[in-house]
């Protein structure tokens, strides 16, 4: 078989919202086949088994047969080599545990070019699969070798670096499930969940309710323990200390087993545990004294550490420690049999979404420590059956929330509310959970900002905890009005006046008492002032309102191409406007040659209308009124003449529709309808502002949206006369953008 030349990679676009393709963020490719054109899977010898063999779960893709196999199929009856790519590469995400099931391939108007796309939701890692799957597919219709499990290595580390950790994850998937958005506000974990005025911002598993005095005081080991004993919290009694001498005092004094840890330390870094006797303090405090600036000796409490999680003072998981024990052979060093007893569990790992860290023994200092209470190091030989403890609480990963006595589910609320803390990690230490820790002498010994959630998101034993829901529930409440953490969100979808539209529109959101902010090709807008003087439809300017803490409402304008190369800037608006499909020849680099063909690119407008809100649509044309039916919500339907069919058998369901009828604006909703102002006097501008012919055109549709934003009727026709369309006054001054 001849080689056969690369696919070439015309064209990469990651869009970022809702885009012709999903509601999600996708990575778009332009490729052109070359001479595999001519050359679809069955009639390359070989192809289809040597792939199969290379990734066998392919036979799990059901393609659009819609059932198991259905990938297969394609392959054997002959499919073209852009639709084997996307496969390639959604597996290769799959195995390197960023499974999509999303990907399209479809011919363009040029022979042999395709646009292929699939679902990404971090455009480092999709490109990273798609260079990846690119390079196994060549080599796989080549005939070279491959090595998978590199691929997929390399993919997983793109994983790793770019995606959210497991604790943030799991909180922005529980506010998915809630339709709540989320906006990723940096390459870790900083995430904004809702938009606008309504959102609550998260970091790990901190949030902006979080204050930094109560992170200061659970910091502070000492200071916790006194407010928590003055609040009648058991906690055991310790006391700092500046040396190794005072240690060893301190510990005579509280009395034997005491244990040492840094007083601002976290992760159990230098913490000691269960010391007897004064070599054992001594060490101890030269390890606590390297991972804190103070250390505290205090009395040891018996029994198994226990991880509470307290979110807005309510218990919703408890995990478990256990010790970590290896048994002697008689021939093989601490090392060997911690690694071939202990590290050998599936469960355990460096990557963060283990549940179980792997035992480091010869750089863990707590690990030598204990080691050398028995008299042992790393490297020494136990003898047969010589049981011998390496870590006296591993990882507390054991699910026990069903178990914990209400008494201690109370004590460990009030220790977060008595640090301030909104969601904590309390430890607990107690022999039986299920007991009142005064009943058997258990203690609080820590109370931790920002906890992980690993460990009860993937217990290693036991039933997981909707631990993310727990917080995204406190943030955003059920029972309140910010229940979905939305903004009222307004996009205008077109070519014809859509600014003076989305002007108009702001305008009378302004007037009913909200702070909006505008992005259009006029500028950028905040509550009246004009901050950027560009074009700012499009995706950019619309994230930075929704970012804003203060907007309440926001009006993006959206052109095609804005569309075909970012996507929406929003998951779903409450009131999405498409007015014409106008523009196409503007287009063409895009592969959009028709009004139609614009039709499927401005019908992702509608499509993100949320089940609760309003498409406004252009009744006059045709294909703009038929995009009606794609809508989750309710149809506004906008046009001069009152008679169109579209308005009549809209109007017979009982729909709402905004027309002129006697020179008068008139809002029907079926067969009701209320007489606004006349049109000429709503546009009249006594030879100030723009002209009325300029106006004229964006009134109908702006009525229909500030309809749909239920302004009502009486505010409408005054806005609209006292709409000021000269752009002049927006000009402010530099300082005071500068202040702004």
């Amino acid at each position: 078989m001849s080689m056969k030349n690369d696919i070439k990679l015309l064209r990469i676009t990651y869009l970022r919202g809702p885009n012709i393709w999903t509601y999600r963020p996708a990575l778009e490719v332009w490729l052109d086949l070359g001479e595999l054109e001519d050359c679809p899977s069955h009639v390359l010898p070989g192809f289809n088994d040597r792939l199969i063999a290379l990734l066998p779960a392919l036979a799990e893709h059901h393609c659009g047969v819609g059932e198991r196999g259905g990938f297969l199929q394609r392959l054997v009856s002959g499919t073209w080599m852009g639709h084997v790519l996307e496969h390639v590469v959604i597996e290769l995400l799959n195995l390197a545990g960023m499974p999509t099931g999303f990907g399209q391939t479809r011919s363009t108007s040029r022979r042999g070019v395709y646009r292929m796309v699939f679902r990404a939701r971090d455009e480092h890692v999709a490109r990273a699969a798609l260079a990846q799957g690119h390079r196994l597919l060549m080599a796989t219709i080549n005939q070279q070798p491959v090595d998978v499990p590199a691929a997929v290595a390399l993919v997983r580390a793109q994983v790793d670096d770019s995606y959210l950790g497991p604790s943030t994850a799991s909180i922005v998937a529980a506010a998915s499930d809630r339709r709540i958005p989320h906006i990723r506000l940096n390459e870790g974990n900083l995430v904004q969940l809702g938009y606008g005025a309504a959102q609550r911002r998260i970091w790990t598993a901190e949030t902006e309710l979080t204050s930094a005095i109560s992170a200061g005081i659970a910091s502070d080991k000492d200071l916790t323990k006194q407010l928590l004993k003055s609040c009648g919290v058991p906690v055991p009694d310790g006391e700092i200390v500046g040396s190794a001498d005072a240690a060893w005092a301190a510990a005579q004094d509280i009395g034997l087993p005491v244990a040492v840890k840094p007083t601002d330390g976290n992760h159990g870094r230098g913490v000691a545990l269960d010391l007897t006797c004064e070599a054992d303090v001594r060490a101890a405090y030269e390890v606590a004294q390297l991972h804190g600036s103070e250390v505290m000796v205090e009395q040891f409490t018996r029994g198994h550490e226990h991880r509470m999680l307290v979110v807005g003072g309510r218990l919703v998981a408890a995990a478990r420690g256990d010790a970590a024990w290896i048994v002697g052979d008689g021939h093989s060093s601490v090392a060997e049999l911690v690694d071939g007893q202990i590290n050998t569990d599936p469960r355990r790992g460096l990557a963060e979404d283990c549940p179980l860290n792997l035992v480091e023994t010869r750089t863990d200092e707590n690990i030598l420590l204990e080691l050398q209470r028995q008299g042992l190091t790393p490297d020494d030989i136990p003898a047969a059956d010589r049981r011998v403890l390496i870590q006296r609480n591993g990882n507390v990963a054991i699910d026990c929330t069903d178990t914990v006595h209400p008494a201690v589910a109370h004590a460990v609320s009030l220790a977060a509310r008595v640090v301030g803390l909104d969601v904590a990690g309390i430890d607990v230490v107690a022999e039986d959970i299920s007991r009142p820790l005064q009943a058997q002498g258990g203690a609080v010994v820590e109370v931790n900002a920002g906890p992980g959630l690993l460990m009860h998101l993937k217990p290693a034993v036991g039933a997981p905890r909707p631990v993310g829901r727990a917080i995204v529930d406190h943030l955003f409440p059920e029972d309140t009005s910010n229940a979905a953490g939305r903004i009222p969100v307004v996009g205008v979808a077109g070519s014809q006046g859509t600014q003076t539209i989305a002007r108009l529109v702001a305008w009378l959101a302004h007037l009913s008492g909200r702070y909006v902010g505008l992005a259009c090709q006029d500028g950028l807008f905040l509550d009246r002032r004009r901050v950027a003087q560009v074009n700012c439809a499009g995706f950019e300017s619309g994230r930075r309102l929704l970012m804003n803490v203060a907007v309440e409402a926001a009006v993006i304008e959206n052109g095609a191409e804005s569309i075909l190369r970012d996507g929406l800037a929003y998951d779903r608006c409450q009131v999405g406007v498409v007015t014409d499909l106008d523009g196409v020849h503007e287009l063409a680099e895009f592969d959009v040659f028709t009004p139609e063909q614009l039709a499927r690119v401005l019908r992702t407008q509608v499509d993100v209308v949320l089940p609760d809100g309003v498409a406004v649509l252009n009744a006059a044309d045709a294909l703009v009124a038929e995009l009606a039916t794609l809508c989750d919500g309710e149809v506004i339907f906008y046009a001069d003449d009152p008679d169109i069919p579209s308005i009549a058998t809209h109007r017979a369901g009982g729909g709402r529709a905004v027309f002129v009828r006697g020179g008068q604006v008139v809002l029907a909703s079926g067969a009701a309808e209320t007489r606004l102002a006349r049109l000429d006097r709503l546009t009249h501008r006594d030879g100030h502002g723009a002209p009325s012919d300029t106006l004229r055109p964006g009134v109908l549709p702006a009525v229909a949206s500030a309809w749909a934003l239920n302004i009502s009727p009486d505010l409408i026709a005054v806005g609209i006369e006292t709409f000021e369309a000269d752009l002049k006054p927006y000009f402010a001054e530099p300082e005071l953008l500068a202040a702004g």
